[in-house]
């Protein structure tokens, strides 16, 4: 029970207690005011009607004794009289029925007055005439009482309902900074940090308010510190500090990664010469500062061409890796890229389209990181000896279908749900028992299984996502999936999914139909939490009612803040795999570290994933995360 009701009841309790009295000593006072009432007429009423009777018995006048009688009964206020002659012993009676007007039949039931009946005997001096008993009528007693306790329990009742409506509005004042403080502890238990509490006006409560508050802050303070030692480590080990672009590190692993994944795209590769002659004539600040502009105005304008990766790789090199692009889009790119430069050398006092070159390749299937890095490096060494400003090497890759083939032919397969699954355990880090299976989806297509690095590509350009995770969520279902294992089962979501409006209204609705949502949980990538947060949340929002968890896949991908993990409270979050390059290449952990201790601190389990070997295994057990996946424990046929 509720402090709020727990007070409210007491005082209800004391209010009800204190009325029942006033109402029983007003009820007893009342009923012995109308027996005496009643007692005090009936004495008057016996003697004068005795010597009212007295002359006319000793005369024998009967008829006018009976007519006084009479008088006095047709009143109405005695119920019975009884007039006895002595000399023949004959009787009289007079008697009313007891029935009381405006008084309930059920109230007079309950005999709140006894009987009351007076004798008198008429004498004329010692001759005894006659007796006379007269009996009270109660209906004075109940109609006055009945009155009386009516009107006391109305004004009663009026005041206890006032009462009640004040003392809860009042109550509901007091108690205000309580709920405050119920509600700011329970975000603060799930790790959200909103507003500080107003301070009440009671002393007491202000004490509590004010110890809230500060607790509050100093928890927000830490994990904002956790979060920017998260970015500072980012920016120091994955950045240029002149540029503000990644480095070589930071584009290895992401080309490492990007190769993992099914994608599409091209590496551009490029050698700025002119700005050794910037140097030459203006020192390092100088050309520091024209890196600094040329670095912003390429990150500004390239990336609304297609997604890609802009680093800075050496003193006079950079790289563009578009992980999004088909050859239109890196052709358009690569004049965005020409345009962007020459503007800058005309600035900077040198020739246009001199003293620089770019060597372009395209991604192709089967290919390793180093294969696209010596492709482009071969085109700009072309470049540079042929004094070209660019230079692409094509390599002829025979493509199964054109665009409208795929589309074709991705549509039948998911609307004839021709899907194949595999799937992937995560492992707890310490017992090794199987904490989850992430699942893959195949397509079938032409009678043949094609993986998601064939079809996803396709998948994503023609803007299928939304439509594919719905049948293959259907599919998990219809296919009981989730009757094969006793763990949760975890479901990749794509980018156009978690856009897609109606697309969370379609997951609710089917989430809340299911009767295995508790197993089932969705990944979100990091890049659609950093690009849409909103839409993302929306989603993550309709998982969650339902019962579902929501997790968050490629998690420190990005160079950027962590502060969506508070804003979407995920139940665990998968380490990107370029962790797990930078600690196969040797490099330091202090960033996994952080990251890691940042998901703690909001109670967040965290998932390594990448893991190849024994040996890469050890290396993240001291960071203490909660499970690892990677081809260590390799996919596994549904059965």
């Amino acid at each position: 029970m509720t402090l709020f009701r727990e007070i409210n009841s007491l005082l209800f309790g004391l209010f009800l207690l204190v009325m029942t009295s006033l109402v029983y000593f007003q009820f007893t006072q009342t009923r012995d005011f109308m027996e005496q009432q009643m007692e005090s007429d009936l004495n008057n009423t016996i003697t004068s009607l005795g010597l009212m009777l007295k002359p006319h018995i000793e005369t024998g006048d009967m008829v006018t004794a009976e007519t006084l009688v009479n008088v006095i009964f047709e009143g109405g206020f005695y119920r019975k009289v009884t007039l006895k002659w002595l000399e023949n012993d004959k009787e009289q009676v007079w008697e009313n029925p007891v029935v009381i007007k405006g008084v309930p039949k059920w109230f007079t039931d309950l005999d709140f007055f006894e009987k009351q009946t007076k004798q008198s005997m008429i004498t004329s001096g010692w001759l005894q005439l006659a007796t006379l008993e007269v009996e009270s009528h109660p209906a004075l007693g109940y109609r006055g009482l009945w009155q009386v306790m009516n009107d006391t329990i109305m004004i009663l009742s009026l005041l206890f309902i006032i009462s009640i409506i004040i003392l809860r509005i009042r109550l509901n004042r007091i108690l205000k900074p309580l709920h405050n403080i119920a509600v700011q502890a329970r975000a603060i238990a799930e790790r959200k940090f909103g507003q500080d509490i107003a301070l009440p006006n009671t002393a007491e409560l202000k004490d509590v308010v004010v110890a809230m508050n500060s607790m509050s802050g100093q928890l927000k303070q830490v994990f904002s510190t956790l979060d920017s030692e998260v970015d500072a480590l980012k920016k120091d080990k994955l950045l240029d500090n002149v540029s503000g672009l990644p480095n070589r590190q930071y584009l290895s692993a992401q080309t490492h990664n990007w190769l993992n994944e099914p994608g599409y795209g091209g590496l551009i590769l490029a050698q700025f010469d002119w700005l050794e002659d910037i140097h030459s004539k203006y020192g390092y600040q100088g050309r520091d500062e024209i890196i600094k502009v040329l670095s912003n105005r390429m990150k500004a304008e390239l990336p609304e061409i297609a997604d890609s990766i802009i680093a800075r790789i050496a003193n006079t090199e950079f790289a563009f890796l578009i992980t999004k692009g088909e050859r239109h889009q890196i052709e358009k790119y690569l004049q965005t890229l020409i345009r962007i430069i020459n503007q800058e050398i005309t600035k900077a006092g040198c020739i246009p389209n001199t003293n620089f070159a770019l060597g372009v390749s395209q991604r192709i299937d089967n290919m390793q990181p180093s294969d696209l890095m010596s492709q482009s490096d071969n085109a700009l060494q072309l470049a540079r000896r042929e004094s070209k400003i660019s230079h692409w090497i094509d390599v002829e890759q025979p493509q199964k279908y054109n665009r409208a083939q795929w589309r074709s032919k991705l549509e039948d397969s998911i609307s004839n749900n021709d899907f194949v699954f595999q799937w992937q355990p995560v492992l707890n880090m310490t017992t090794q028992e199987i904490i989850q299976h992430e699942i893959y989806c195949r397509l079938n297509i032409d009678g043949k299984v094609a993986s998601a690095a064939e079809f996803m590509p396709f998948i994503e350009l023609l803007s299928l996502g939304s439509e594919l995770d719905r049948c293959l969520i259907e599919n998990i279902e219809k296919q009981n999936v989730l009757k094969l294992t006793q763990q949760p089962v975890a479901i990749n979501l794509t980018h156009d999914s978690l856009q897609n409006a109606e697309f969370a209204i379609w997951l609710k609705k089917f989430l809340l139909k299911s009767n295995d949502v508790q197993r089932m949980h969705f990944e979100m990538p990091e890049s659609a939490l950093i690009n849409a947060f909103e839409q993302c949340n929306e989603v993550a929002e309709a998982i969650k009612s339902a019962g579902g968890k929501v997790g968050v896949d490629q998690c420190g991908r990005q160079i950027g803040t962590l502060d969506y993990l508070q804003k979407l409270q995920p139940h665990y979050i998968k380490l990107d795999q370029s962790f797990s390059y930078y600690q196969k290449t040797n490099q330091s952990n202090e960033l996994c570290r952080a990251l890691i201790n940042v998901a703690k601190g909001l109670d967040i389990k965290v998932v390594i994933t990448g893991i190849e070997d024994q040996a890469q295994l050890e290396n993240f057990s001291s960071l203490r995360p909660d499970g690892y996946q990677g081809y260590i424990s390799p996919p596994e046929e549904l059965s």
